[in-house]
Order: C-alpha cells, then sequence, then structure tokens
C-alpha cells in the first residue's frame, strides 16, 4: 500500500514548530505516524505543498502530517474501509464523548458535515480519487475518574473526568491537544486497554500472576508491566507501578515513585521524585523531591528540584528553575481558556489544566504560572518585583535576556512564522 501524507504548515504556539515535529509519547509525530502505518505500507511519499496528488491505480491511504493515531483505530479503520471497497475518509460522530470533549474543542483540522465531522485521514482501494464516503469509526471511549473531589469541595461538576477511547485519532492544532494526546489518550488509554485485556482473557490474567509470583513482586510491579531498558541503574527503594516503559541508560534514585509513566533514554531521577501518569522525554534530567503529574516535559529538558507540574506541556532543551508553581484552577470557576488551531484564545473545555512552555526556554526560580499560561520557545524569565506572576502569555519579545548586556549568549532558534528557523541544541 502506498501512503501519501499531506503538508500542514500550521506552527503550534508556544513551540513555533509544525505538529510533525513535536514529540508525542515520546516519539516525533512523524516517527510515531511510520510506526503505526508500518504493517500496512510499503512505500511513503510526503507531499510539499506546491505537489499534487499522485496519480496512481494501487491501494493508497492518505493523511495529514499532524495527526495522532493509535494501532487500534488504524487497524478498525482499515479493516472496516477494505471491506466496503470503496473510498471512504474518517469522520467522527458529534455524539462521540471522547471527540467531543477532547478532539473537537481548540482544533481547527475537521470539516462539519451534518452530525458528523470529516478527518484528514482517507483510504483508496484503487488511488486517489475526487469522492470519499465518511467513514465514523466508533472511539469506544468510556469515562475516567482522575480527581475524587471531596464533598465538600466540589461543585455542580462532581468528580473530574476524561472521557478515554480505546481507539484514537486526533488532530494537534493547540498545545491542549499534545497534553491530550500524550496524557488521555496516550498514557491513560494504554492503562484502559490493559485493564481491559485483564478482565477479558483470563490467560493473559495468569501470564502476569505468574511472572509476579516468580519474580516475588506485587503485581504492578513485574517486569510483565514495567519494561526497562539496557545499562539501567534503578535504586532498590524505588517505587515503580506499571504499566510503565522505561528507556535505555536510565538513572533511578532512592525514594523516587513512578507509576503508568513512559520514561525515555539517558534520563536521570534523582532522589525522591514523584512521577505519575507523565511522560518524560529522552535526556531529560529531573533533580530530587521534583514533582510531575500528568505532565509532558520533551527530550533535553531539566525540572530543577521543589518544583511541581500539573497538567503541563514542556518543551525540548528547557530549564525550568527551583520552586516555580505552575497553578491548574481558576479559584473562581470561570472557563479556562487556550490557544487554539487558529491562535485565538477559545474555551478549553477543561475544568484544570496547566501551562505550557516552549523550547528552549529558561525560567528561573520563584516564578507563579496561572492556567493555561504560554511561555514562547526562545524565553528568559527572571523573577523580580515586576515579574514574578505570570498571567498572560509570554513572547519571545518581552523575554529578560533582551535587557542584559550578554543577550547574545542566548540564542534564538525557534521563530515564529515565515522567519528563518534553527532546530540546534544550545549547549548548557
Amino acid at each position: 500500500m502506498l501512503k501519501v501524507i499531506l503538508p500542514t504548515n500550521q506552527r503550534i504556539p508556544p513551540f513555533n514548530e509544525p505538529a510533525r515535529d513535536l514529540r508525542i509519547q515520546n516519539q516525533p509525530l512523524w516517527l510515531w505516524q511510520r510506526n503505526m502505518l508500518a504493517p500496512y505500507v510499503t512505500r511513503e511519499l510526503e507531499l510539499t505543498p506546491q505537489d499534487s496528488m499522485p496519480r496512481t491505480r494501487e491501494a493508497t491511504i492518505v493523511h495529514r502530517n499532524n495527526l495522532f493515531f493509535n494501532e487500534p483505530y488504524i487497524e478498525a479503520f482499515i479493516s472496516q474501509a477494505q471491506k466496503r471497497g470503496r473510498a471512504c475518509r474518517a469522520a467522527f460522530s458529534a455524539d462521540d464523548p471522547a471527540f467531543r470533549e477532547h478532539a473537537l474543542p481548540l482544533s481547527s483540522s475537521y470539516t462539519p458535515a451534518g452530525s458528523i465531522y470529516l478527518a484528514d485521514l482517507w483510504y483508496y482501494p484503487h488511488g486517489p480519487v475526487a469522492d470519499a464516503e465518511p467513514l465514523v469509526i466508533d472511539l469506544q471511549s468510556k469515562e475516567v475518574g482522575y480527581y475524587h473531589v471531596p464533598t465538600y469541595m466540589a461543585d455542580q461538576s462532581g468528580d473530574l473526568i476524561f472521557q478515554v477511547p480505546h481507539r484514537s485519532l486526533l488532530a494537534i492544532d493547540s498545545w491542549i491537544h499534545i497534553f491530550i494526546a500524550d496524557i488521555v489518550f496516550g498514557l491513560f488509554g494504554r492503562g484502559l486497554r490493559f485493564e481491559t485485556r485483564l478482565n477479558n482473557e483470563l490467560g493473559y490474567k495468569l501470564k502476569i500472576l505468574g511472572k509476579a509470583l516468580y519474580e516475588g513482586r506485587q503485581i504492578l510491579q513485574c517486569s510483565e508491566l514495567v519494561t526497562v531498558g539496557k545499562n539501567c541503574i534503578i535504586d532498590p527503594s524505588a517505587v515503580i507501578h506499571g504499566p510503565t516503559t522505561i528507556g535505555d541508560n536510565v538513572t533511578i534514585n532512592a525514594g523516587a515513585v513512578i507509576e503508568n509513566c513512559i520514561i525515555g533514554n539517558n534520563v536521570n531521577i534523582s532522589q525522591d521524585v514523584q512521577l505519575m501518569l507523565s511522560v518524560v522525554g529522552d535526556g531529560a534530567f529531573l533533580p530530587f523531591r521534583t514533582a510531575l503529574f500528568m505532565t509532558t516535559v520533551m527530550e533535553n529538558s531539566m525540572i530543577a528540584q521543589n518544583t511541581c507540574l500539573q497538567m503541563c506541556v514542556v518543551g525540548r532543551n528547557t530549564f525550568i528553575g527551583a520552586g516555580n508553581t505552575f497553578t491548574d484552577y481558576n479559584l473562581i470557576p470561570a472557563p479556562i481558556r487556550a490557544l487554539d488551531g487558529r491562535h485565538e484564545l477559545s474555551a478549553s473545555n477543561r475544568p484544570v489544566i496547566g501551562g505550557c512552555v516552549g523550547h528552549n526556554c529558561r525560567l528561573g526560580s520563584g516564578l507563579i504560572i496561572y492556567p493555561a499560561r504560554t511561555i514562547e520557545s526562545d524565553v528568559v524569565l527572571v523573577a523580580s518585583s515586576e515579574r514574578r506572576v505570570i498571567d498572560r502569555d509570554i513572547h519571545y519579545e518581552e523575554s529578560d535576556h533582551h535587557r542584559l548586556k550578554t543577550a547574545s549568549l542566548h540564542r534564538r532558534l525557534y521563530p515564529r512564522g515565515d522567519e528563518s528557523s534553527g532546530a540546534e541544541v544550545e549547549s548548557w
């Protein structure tokens, strides 16, 4: 089968980088797409904005390069499309709870068509043609709680929940969608599929139980659920619960607690670090008492001691100093707004959400960042009497390094829009 990749020129703020180059599940999105489609594709063609669709008679799958999808969705989409024997385009029902709650808000990539929404994913059994009929795939969502709010603190919304799909398809148009893809559709989805398999397959349940008994560990700590790469050093007092994936050359020190995470290669996790439902990219450094909850940290970044990030996204090659606070909840229950696919502030449909820091940023100690605020790539922020509380988005022009005589030492690597861009890593 031929795979054709359609380009998206839109850069995702505050990273100033196309979605295809951002990391999802600790992989560049383009590589994730390639791996998911590898069982079905024999060759691929990535188009530029000037290219037209190739003329061919062979079976072809076409997708936009900002799409995140998982293996169960692709398997269902291709198998159902092949049964129809006609050109098909992926579609969502407007009533699908996972799509309605998580994919549609802040997005600009779906085309409304009556009671359905069309996504930029097509299957052509005999090469691309003009018309394709919608193919609605049931995402098989399940309501999953992530915060049980005490009765005396709860409002009318009650407990905080996600609509977690078994099958995932999501257009990355906003940094919030990176959070959704990594945490809700990614880690929560992996946990949901594990629970479903555990409940439905007796053989799988006995296999995990036998492995735990053989290794003398609790079930969630056995090697069937905690996958560890090569050359890792893990202190015996560290607590690691699965499903968790740990890469190569990882160091985990005493007192660390890790639950349902993805840890990349060459990561250093110091004493008493707390990680829950988070994705930690290759080369990250987490000093003592760092805490991440439902947070993405991309490659080669450092989160210093006593800093807690909840529901945040942090870009690559970024430093966040000690004792910073990323708030995630409006004290007065006003809707939280975030940057959407049109670079405008829109309702995020999230009752709680943290902040987002771009690539190549340097944040000093003692800052307070309000919910859904963004800090653009290449920004340097120093807490001062004039600016200690970040209550609005921060752009590169407002970076504190512009006021320093040594400003030239901090290089801009991720400019906006049509400005020339670089992608090299700055030395610490």
